[in-house]
């Protein structure tokens, strides 16, 4: 209730409307903290670019028989909301992505962008394998969606088993719904590199560099 600006009294408010002071004083005793909202809470930090309907989807993936709304609103109230990119971010710490020992173990893909002659634009998406450093696919497009990057990763994995670590970077077609439904289909682990940090996906971006200069 807000009282207004000409000077009407809280009490003369409450006796209008019909409402008790007391109820209208009082505040909730709920507790603000429950085994989910913590869990909510951590899954934020761990995917900070999640907004609550992807934090839905991994919650009720671990077994919360939980409704979306119920998440939105324990997202507004812990303040969850995903803050807009800035050109200065601060570096989170991420763990070191261990060095694979045996082929098929661990995938990085990422995708370039380039002009024909015509001035239209093309993509090409690169997936290599970090171990034997062999490019599994080379495929260009003047379109690369998330649904066709989930159609050429399960042609590889029909011909070569499935890997279990995928690094890409933090692109639309890599981070969309299709990708991440995909590999939790497949058992597959996604690991993004930091945003700015073409450095922590070496092994696809050196690939890249090789053929750019052989071109």
């Amino acid at each position: 209730m807000v009282v207004s600006e000409r000077g009407l009294s809280e009490r003369r408010a409450c006796r209008l409307v019909g409402v008790w002071r007391s109820t209208y004083r009082r505040r909730s005793a709920r507790s603000t903290t429950s085994p989910l909202g913590e869990r909510l809470r951590t899954l934020a930090g761990e995917w900070p670019r999640y907004g609550y309907r992807r934090l839905h989807v991994l919650l009720r993936r671990e077994g919360w028989a939980v409704h979306h709304k119920r998440v939105h609103r324990l997202y507004q109230a812990a303040h969850l909301a995903v803050r807009r990119r800035r050109r200065k971010r601060v570096a989170s710490l991420r763990a070191p992505i261990a060095e694979p020992t045996r082929a098929n173990e661990r995938w990085s893909m990422d995708v370039v962008t380039d002009a024909l002659g015509t001035g239209r634009s093309f993509r090409v998406l690169s997936i290599v394998d970090d171990r034997t450093r062999e490019c599994l696919a080379l495929e260009p497009d003047t379109s690369l969606p998330g649904s066709r990057v989930v159609q050429i990763l399960s042609g590889l994995v029909a011909a070569r088993g499935r890997p279990t670590v995928i690094v890409s970077d933090n692109g639309p077609e890599f981070a969309g719904r299709a990708l991440d439904q995909w590999a939790y289909q497949q058992g597959v682990r996604l690991h993004f590199i930091e945003p700015g940090k073409p450095i922590q996906n070496a092994y696809v971006e050196s690939f890249q560099g090789s053929c750019a200069t052989s071109a």
